[in-house]
């Protein structure tokens, strides 16, 4: 292969079980308030990146952090992983504003995300 077919990690998940606390520590990490502060979700954007904090994990049960890799085209490349022996975890679905995410599984049962923007 020549060159990837992604767009790299861009957007990085946390579940916390005290969102007040990791929304705390996490501004002191990035040195800056987050852009995104709400009950249920609160998310920085720092250098490029977004970190997300997840209360409990979140509606998808999240028990570490999901890293997603950003694509131009999330049907095609959920596809290509799944045909690789990536095993489906959610499929693709829009979160809002046209994202759409997805994740799977790797053999070793490493959740990874893949995300799209329109």
């Amino acid at each position: 292969m020549s060159g990837s077919s992604t767009q790299g990690i861009k957007t990085v998940l946390h579940p916390v079980s005290d969102l007040t606390k990791a929304k705390e520590v996490y501004a002191a990490l990035l040195g800056m308030a987050p852009q995104h502060d709400g009950e249920y979700y609160v998310g920085f954007e720092a250098e490029g990146q977004h970190i997300g904090l997840v209360p409990n994990g979140g509606p998808q049960g999240m028990t570490s952090p999901v890293t997603y890799w950003h694509v131009a085209d999330i049907e095609a490349k959920l596809a290509e992983v799944a045909a690789a022996g990536g095993t489906v975890k959610e499929p693709v679905h829009d979160v809002g504003g046209g994202r759409l995410v997805a994740t799977f599984t790797d053999p070793d049962g490493n959740v990874l995300g893949l995300l799209q923007d329109h």
